[in-house]
């Protein structure tokens, strides 16, 4: 297996793991961060790659519209982490859309790869995921939904990335007297 291969396998593999833990209900968001450039090796924003970006997409997308789920992507620091969405679900959420389109050198190689190939892609401020995926530390933490779970998963890497993943959760609130549901 080449090395692209290898990176779409590690994020298909991590994807369905992911998925298989969270249980999502159909219609919920899960947002990716990813930085081509650290799956290659390189820092962050140095060397955005477009191959690198299709080859994650490749791993993660069919998966995640098999399930009948929403996929985020978030863009780089330069568009304030602002998110590709599908405009339907924007219209569900009920987010404001924005006149903003990624390209390479601002929002990144896998927000452009996920505007490009996105049925009606739209680009959003803010979201709330229920769980999400972290390709070389991009920081999605701020686009999901409070309570965050870490989820440790087989893949620790994809290329020479780190990867991190989480899951979210209802709030326990009320104190040692309160009772949850299970």
């Amino acid at each position: 297996m080449d090395f692209l291969e290898n990176v779409t396998a590690a994020a298909n593999t991590a994807i369905i793991e992911l998925l298989d833990h969270a249980q999502l209900e159909e219609g919920k968001i899960v947002v990716i961060g990813c930085s081509t450039s650290e799956v290659l090796g390189e820092h962050i924003g140095k060397a955005s790659n477009e191959d690198v970006a299709k080859a994650v997409m490749d791993g993660v997308y069919g998966e995640i519209k098999r399930r009948n789920l929403y996929l985020a992507v978030q863009c780089c620091e330069h568009l304030n982490r602002a998110l590709v969405v599908e405009s339907e679900c924007a219209d569900k959420y009920g987010w404001d859309k924005l006149a903003l389109m990624p390209w390479l050198h601002a929002g990144g190689a896998f927000a452009t790869c996920a505007y490009e190939r996105f049925e009606n892609a739209t680009t959003v401020e803010n979201i709330v995921a229920h769980a999400g995926m972290d390709i070389g530390d991009t920081f999605i933490g701020m686009h999901l939904k409070a309570v965050v779970v870490p989820f440790r998963g087989s893949v620790k890497e994809i290329g020479m990335a780190h990867l991190t993943m989480a899951t979210t959760r209802a709030r326990f609130i009320g104190g040692e007297r309160a009772r949850y549901k299970k």
